[in-house]
């Protein structure tokens, strides 16, 4: 696997993404003492097909302390725009995979998150166990998935060729079929464990606790969890304070990038 990343030099344009390719991120101009986002990493599915170490031998190109925020399910109206709230509050860009199903019911909600400068990916239709179901199956809510935010976006956002299983939930052959699809699989590696959490402060002390130990890499989150909502300002708050900062990671672009540079 190679240990580089395209950085996009000259990418500002809202029609790629959102968000610049350039290692320094944009100063956090209403609130100065923000987390903020301290860069934007671009991948893309050849360089990276499958990554986060709770699965995988390797996960994204991070530097020590970095931490991508990932939010899984959503979206929904009782609880992503809180998500998106808070994170806007501290100047900070995720990473959301979205089900299919919510998304059609919420499209506003997923071109919201997009035009706040997120990065969306799939997680499916129906949120299935792909383990415990036939491949064709697996494979049709996989499509639908991708279908139903291609629409919920429109033309004009890009979604990312990124895809997470739901329950990290995955076969070999489902693995081989995302990526001749020129999907990127996520897995993870902390897990906040907030769906088994009712108290705000004890999810953010595991997830701490989870990032301290791996040093790095990809935390697991759901949007449609209240006690995330109720957490989330204080887990960023605790990253600040414990010396972590917060990556954005963006699919490569379409253009070729006119910039490599290793990641040591």
């Amino acid at each position: 696997m190679k240990s580089t990343i395209r950085l996009a030099t000259a990418l500002i344009g809202v029609s790629l993404f959102a968000t610049s390719g350039a290692l320094a991120a944009p100063s956090c101009a209403h609130n100065p003492n923000a987390l903020g986002t301290s860069r934007t990493i671009t991948v893309s599915p050849a360089e990276f097909p499958l990554v986060g170490k709770e699965q995988y031998l390797e996960t994204l190109p991070l530097r020590d302390r970095e931490v991508v925020l990932t939010f899984d399910d959503g979206p929904i109206p009782a609880t992503t725009p809180r998500i998106l709230e808070t994170l806007a509050a501290e100047c900070v860009k995720a990473t959301f995979f979205m089900l299919g199903m919510n998304v059609a019911e919420a499209p506003n909600l997923a071109r919201r998150a997009y035009d706040e400068g997120h990065t969306i990916g799939t997680h499916t239709f129906s949120h299935p166990t792909i383990a415990k179901v036939s491949s064709a199956k697996a494979k049709q809510d996989i499509n639908l998935g991708i279908e139903a935010l291609t629409e919920g976006l429109g033309r004009t956002r890009r979604l990312a060729p990124f895809f997470r299983p739901p329950y990290l939930s995955i076969t070999k052959d489902i693995e081989r079929y995302l990526l001749s699809r020129g999907q990127m699989v996520w897995s993870i590696d902390a897990d906040s464990l907030d769906w088994t959490f009712t108290t705000a402060d004890k999810m953010v002390e595991r997830s701490i606790a989870e990032l301290e130990r791996v040093g790095k890499g990809i935390l697991l989150l759901h949007d449609i969890k209240p006690v995330t909502v109720r957490a989330l300002p204080n887990l960023l708050a605790q990253l600040k304070l414990k010396g972590f900062s917060v990556v954005h990671v963006v699919p490569a672009p379409l253009i070729q990038s006119t910039s490599i540079a290793p990641v040591h």
